[in-house]
């Protein structure tokens, strides 16, 4: 193209910067840092001034443990996952150079998952022959009863879609909650103090019975609603639902998790800025930043497979649901199935409401209120010697945006 411009007397197009992802950004950052570093060591100079990213270390894995209050206190969610079978995952031995939580296809967390899901299979096979062959032979097929069967059997085959969106994606879990043990000790050596969740842990017991309790309920609901709907139903639909319900308290836990790690880091920063010569760890600051930015995007490397399916079976629901209602009570008037058509529609969309609120509170979290605080910062109480490197340091920042 330049010698196409030059031939033309025409002026060539200049070079298009690359786009860089945080990590490479990182690694490009710290390769100019160092060159810098020994260009003012061969000429004598101090070198003070020039921040290196610290040689990673293996970490005490006690330490580790110590530290980790992001598992202790979701424990109890990730104990009803491996119970249910949704997500075996394990805890691997306090040794060194082995990560915390690990993902093995040969471990009894997964030889539970495969019993507890064939035995839950086998009632899903029976409830969904019968509901097949009901729908087949019924002689008088009322438009309510057909939006019924096209619901339940919808929902009964998100117990097949288990193994290829949660069990697939047991490594990448693992890698997530690795990051999240390695962040928070390493959170604790740049600041000082640990990140406390607050009322985390009541509050995970209390999802894990909570999804069970709403999950009987609506199955019970159903079963008093729908005359068609037998007792032994519900044996099927019980893990289901709950499963339904695990994934959405997850899913609210993570992102309240982010959110409260953003708000530990604005304020370890905040107080870094008010003491003396706060330039000489703001970019250990910004590393932090960077890394919480990486485990988000992990987040949805290890789960989105999960709650894409997740959401396109809500969606699809709540859609049946809703014209099946509302075509019913135009022609034939309200009755209590459609009172139980609204119930499962008010269901799904609260599920909905859940996963959209939490994910943009956590990238508004971690992103634009973190940044909002950076442009807060009196850049006059940075000591005179770092503050070009701060002023560097913050546009940096500002580029980087979590996804």
């Amino acid at each position: 193209m330049s010698f196409w411009a030059v031939s033309r007397g025409l002026t060539p197009q200049g070079k298009v910067a690359p786009m860089l992802n945080p990590n490479q950004r990182q690694f490009l950052e710290d390769e100019l840092r160092y060159r810098e570093k020994l260009k003012m060591l061969a000429g004598g100079n101090a070198i003070d001034d020039v921040y290196v990213r610290k040689p990673d270390t293996v970490d005490d894995p006690l330490e580790l443990d110590k530290h980790d209050s992001f598992y202790k206190t979701t424990k109890s969610l990730l104990v009803l996952f491996q119970i249910m079978g949704v997500m075996p995952i394990h805890r691997n031995p306090p040794v060194r150079n082995m990560p915390r939580t690990g993902y093995s296809w040969r471990s009894k967390q997964v030889m539970w998952a495969v019993f507890i899901y064939s035995c839950q299979t086998t009632i899903v096979v029976l409830v969904l022959r019968e509901r097949v062959k009901k729908f087949i032979t019924s002689p008088d097929k009322r438009f309510d009863e057909a939006i019924y069967n096209v619901i339940f059997i919808s929902l009964l085959f998100t117990n097949f879609l288990l193994p290829v969106a949660s069990w697939r994606h047991g490594p990448q879990v693992a890698i997530f909650k690795n990051m999240w043990t390695n962040y928070q000790y390493k959170f604790f050596k740049t600041t000082g103090s640990p990140i406390v969740f607050p009322n985390l842990y009541p509050l995970t017991y209390a999802l894990c019975v909570f999804s069970w309790l709403l999950s009987i309920a609506i199955n019970l609901s159903q079963y008093f609603l729908q005359p068609d709907f037998r007792l032994w139903y519900t044996f099927a639909y019980y893990p289901i639902i709950a499963m339904l319900n695990c994934f959405c308290s997850l899913w609210y836990i993570n992102c309240n998790a982010f959110g409260t790690a953003s708000h530990a880091l604005s304020d370890a920063l905040q107080a870094t800025i008010k003491g003396e010569k706060p330039a000489q760890k703001l970019t250990e600051y910004r590393h932090l930043w960077v890394d919480l930015s990486h485990m988000m995007q992990q987040l949805g490397r290890a789960y989105s497979n999960m709650y894409g399916m997740y959401c396109l079976v809500i969606f699809f629901t709540s859609i049946i649901a809703t014209y099946g209602s509302i075509s019913e009570i135009i022609d034939h008037g309200a009755t209590y199935k459609e009172v139980g058509l609204f119930v499962i529609v008010f269901y799904c969309m609260c599920l909905l409401y859940i996963i959209c609120n939490e994910a943009h509170y956590a990238s508004h979290k971690v992103g634009m209120e973190f940044q909002t605080k950076l442009l807060n910062i009196n850049l006059t109480a940075v000591d005179t010697p770092h503050k070009r490197k701060w002023t560097c340091c913050w546009l940096l920042s500002t580029r980087i945006r979590p996804s």
